[in-house]
C-alpha cells in the first residue's frame, strides 16, 4: 500500500508539473491550437482538483470525481485526436512532430485516456484504496501487478489498445487506482509527444 501511495504521489506530481506549465503557454494561440490548448486546460484543472482528493489531502467527494472525470473523457479519445490535424505546429503549440510520425501510438494513448476517464467516473463511488475503503488494485485484477495492467509500459504509461482496458472492470477498482493509471497515460503522452520548455 505504501508503494501505491508513492506511485500515486509521483504520477500526480508529474501531471501537475506538466499541466501547470501549459497555463503560461496559451498566449497568442489561435484556431485548432487554441482549441486543443483549451481542452488541455480543462484536463489540467481536473487534475488540479482531483489530485489532492486522491492523495487524501482533502475530503473525497464521489460526485466531484465523477464530474471532473466526465470532463476529461469529453476531451479525450477522438475529441482529442481531431484537434491535431497534420502539421498543426503553429506557435505556441507544444506538440512534437512525432505525433504524426507515430499517429497510431498517439491515437492509442488518446483512446486510453478516454477509457480511463470513463472508468474513473464509474469507480467514483468506490472511494480510495489508501483509505482502506476498497481492496488494493492488484486484488481487484486477480493479483496482477498494478503497474502493468495488461499493457506494456511506455515512458511511464501503458501501450496497448484501448480494447485491452475494456477487458478490465475499472468500475470495480478503487478510484485512486484508476486515477493512477490515468495519470500514467497522461505522462506517457506528454513524455513522447509534448515539447518540454
Amino acid at each position: 500500500m505504501k508503494t501505491e501511495k508513492l506511485l500515486l504521489g509521483a504520477v500526480a506530481a508529474s501531471v501537475l508539473a506538466v499541466a501547470s506549465h501549459s497555463v503560461f503557454a496559451h498566449g497568442g494561440a489561435t484556431g485548432v491550437v487554441k482549441e486543443r490548448m483549451d481542452g488541455m486546460g480543462v484536463m489540467k484543472e481536473a487534475m488540479k482538483v482531483l489530485t489532492p482528493m486522491m492523495r487524501g489531502q482533502v475530503d473525497y467527494d464521489a460526485t466531484v470525481v465523477r464530474e471532473w472525470s466526465e470532463d476529461i473523457s469529453r476531451h479525450a479519445g477522438e475529441a482529442l485526436t481531431k484537434l491535431f490535424p497534420e502539421g498543426s505546429l503553429d506557435a505556441p503549440s507544444e506538440a512534437k512532430p512525432e505525433i504524426w510520425q507515430d499517429w497510431e501510438a498517439f491515437s492509442t494513448l488518446a483512446d486510453q485516456l478516454r477509457v480511463m476517464a470513463d472508468g474513473l467516473a464509474e469507480a467514483s463511488e468506490n472511494g480510495l484504496m489508501m483509505a482502506g475503503e476498497t481492496p488494493a488494485v492488484g486484488d481487484m485484477m486477480g493479483g496482477q501487478d498494478s503497474s502493468m495492467m495488461g499493457g506494456t509500459m511506455m515512458g511511464g504509461g501503458m501501450m496497448g489498445g484501448a480494447a485491452e482496458f475494456d477487458t478490465m472492470d475499472l468500475s470495480q477498482m478503487p478510484a485512486d487506482g484508476v486515477f493512477t493509471m490515468m495519470g500514467q497515460v497522461c505522462s506517457a503522452c506528454h513524455t513522447r509527444f509534448r515539447v518540454e520548455k
